[in-house]
């Protein structure tokens, strides 16, 4: 087993946060180097949805060693992997490509700060495990 994995969910969270926010950072990437492709339909990764899904308490199931203990849960965490969608260019004018570069920068910069986010929270939690495991 992963050594995230053996932790609390809010850094499987992170994990699969971060895995996602990598994706989408390629898309957009790839988005951005087609802005000149005649006839390409710009992509977009939508996630967050089914992040909060999986985080809502909607589990897999719990695990016990003892009848008296807090029961932990499995989330569907594993199972987010975000929807791919296509947005078709709808002016009706030019080489019918949708994707627009001010859109896509101001999608990458957002994309780049919630990553950034996500890591520096990451970073924080274990650095918090490792003071622990130190003694304090």
């Amino acid at each position: 087993m992963p050594f995230l994995q053996q932790l609390d969910t809010t850094t499987q969270m992170l994990q699969k946060v971060l895995d996602l926010r990598t994706k989408n950072q390629q898309i957009i990437g790839s988005n951005i180097a087609n802005a000149e492709t005649p006839g390409y339909s710009a992509k977009s990764l939508e996630f967050e949805d089914q992040l909060k899904s999986a985080m809502s308490g909607k589990h897999t199931g719990s695990v016990t060693t003892h009848p008296n203990h807090i029961p932990l849960q499995s989330t569907n965490l594993d199972q987010v992997e975000g929807t791919l969608t296509t947005r078709a260019d709808n002016t009706g004018i030019g080489d019918e490509n949708s994707v627009s570069v001010d859109q896509e920068m101001v999608k990458l910069s957002e994309n780049q700060i919630l990553y950034e986010t996500a890591a520096t929270m990451l970073k924080k939690k274990l650095s918090l495990l490792k003071y622990t495991i130190n003694g304090g």
